[in-house]
């Protein structure tokens, strides 16, 4: 009778309406391997297999899967209050952070968010940001010539970088920046392992925790990002060992992306020179570009300016490279009804996840060739932003999604779009950048970051470069 109870949830009845579900060979296990191995292939080969919705196993838990954009608002934005979000995110901060935070905190955070993200405030970060830029970027050529070539992996010359200039904006913490980056890159390398279970909370992590949880302490720059994050900490009731925790949060969601996502644009444009040449010709006609230099710090040079061929770039970029996934819990039972007049039950207790990386971004119905990059993939004939896209002859609401939707849309993606193209616009007219070698390839993705935001490489690419000796040698 115990064996029969122990395995009872293996066999239980689906209803006919509900999706086609993936058990996979192994009991309780399922798919976990093969998912944990390579998500986005995984995914990719069951899409194939049973099309745009489907349910598979993954250690115990049942995940159904949404590939159909035109489908997507039956989850995103759900009015019946079928689907949490708190939860899986709660359970996240957990495993990654050791944190535990109120209950009301996500709606409270996200207000906040917008404050500080939006407006005047998100201006000022902007101006901050160009200006702490420029200072990192000539401080690594303070101790040689100016037209010396200096190598390195553009992987690492991006993440270190902007990571600087974003700590530096945010946290106006000077003394460490450089331990903070290098305690940083040996957690986020720590951190899907941690996230999936696959990693315990050992002395390694914890280690590398009570360094970052140290060196991010609060100092005493009134005005800060940091001190008023600390202080709506403070209100919310969270205690102090919590807050200093959720600062390591903080530094995560705010410096993970950015460097990723710079490296991915210039390997795209140093491995297309069709595409590097039509972006420095955009820039080279810019009025802004008279009378600047990186002392002067040019503040806000692409926000004032119309810059479609670059903002393509950047778009088809983040197409073929941000790979987040959107996660519900299903806590009551849900008639989902798709944009093909089907209609699915979700069972209360399973998961619904949403992987826009696969579909709309990687689906070949809606984006010709999705492997390859096309750098006017997002630009119409009169190079004019190209905002229409199809499947089935429908037009698509969601044809790209780099920073989620709906009601959890990221609050600060025009201030990490801004920081990504400063850095590329600063980078393509302060400094000639080429490859080590003519014949390099950019690196496959890591699959383990399938999940987690902006993939990473696995591997880099050797770039040489040097401040330009005019800038209009562009």
């Amino acid at each position: 009778k115990l064996y029969l109870f122990t395995f009872l949830p293996f066999f239980f009845l689906r209803n006919k309406n509900e999706p086609p579900l993936d058990k996979g060979f192994i009991p309780w296990l399922g798919h976990v391997l093969e998912f944990l191995k390579d998500a986005g292939k995984f995914l990719s080969r069951m899409k194939d297999k049973h099309g745009d919705i489907f349910t598979v196993r993954v250690a115990g838990i049942y995940v159904t899967m949404l590939l159909d954009p035109n489908s997507f608002d039956g989850v995103l934005n759900d009015d019946t209050n079928s689907f949490d979000f708190s939860n899986r995110r709660g359970q996240l901060l957990k495993k990654i952070f050791n944190l535990q935070l109120p209950g009301y905190y996500p709606a409270s955070e996200r207000k906040w968010m917008e404050q500080h993200f939006h407006g005047v405030n998100q201006q000022k970060l902007n101006a901050s940001m160009n200006a702490h830029l420029s200072n990192v970027m000539l401080k690594s050529f303070e101790s040689r010539s100016p037209s010396e070539w200096r190598e390195d992996g553009l992987f690492e010359l991006c993440y270190s970088l902007l990571f600087r200039a974003g700590y530096l904006t945010l946290f106006e913490r000077r003394d460490d920046v450089d331990a903070v980056y290098e305690e940083f890159r040996k957690f986020d390398d720590l951190l899907t392992k941690l996230a999936r279970g696959s990693l315990k909370r050992g002395k390694v992590v914890a280690t590398s925790q009570d360094r970052l949880w140290d060196l991010l302490s609060p100092g005493h720059v009134n005005g800060s990002w940091q001190q008023s994050y600390v202080q709506f900490l403070q209100e919310m009731g969270v205690d102090a060992d919590m807050q200093k925790k959720a600062q390591l949060l903080q530094l995560w969601n705010t410096q993970c992306n950015a460097g990723p996502a710079a490296f991915w644009v210039l390997g795209f444009l140093l491995t297309h020179p069709e595409a590097m040449e039509a972006v420095k010709s955009e820039i080279r006609g810019l009025p802004s570009l008279q009378d600047t230099s990186l002392q002067r710090r040019p503040l806000n040079q692409l926000e004032s300016q119309s810059t479609p061929v670059f903002d393509s770039v950047l778009s088809e970029t983040l197409r073929l490279t941000a790979a987040v996934m959107i996660n519900r819990k299903v806590v009551k039972d849900k008639i989902l009804r798709m944009a093909n007049g089907k209609e699915y039950h979700l069972r209360r207790g399973d998961r619904v996840c949403l992987f826009p990386f696969l579909s709309p971004q990687m689906d070949p119905q809606i984006h010709e060739e999705p492997q390859m990059f096309k750098y006017d993939r997002f630009l119409n004939e009169d190079k004019t932003v190209k905002k229409e896209f199809y499947k089935d002859e429908k037009k698509l609401k969601y044809f790209t999604m780099p920073w989620g939707a709906g009601k959890n849309i990221c609050v600060g993606k025009e201030f990490a779009v801004t920081s990504i193209k400063q850095f590329v616009f600063l980078f393509l007219t302060h400094f000639d950048l080429e490859l080590c070698s003519p014949s390099s390839k950019l690196p496959p993705v890591n699959p383990s970051r399938f999940g987690f935001g902006m993939l990473q490489p696995d591997g880099d690419l050797r770039v040489r470069f040097r401040l330009k000796t005019m800038q209009h040698e562009m």
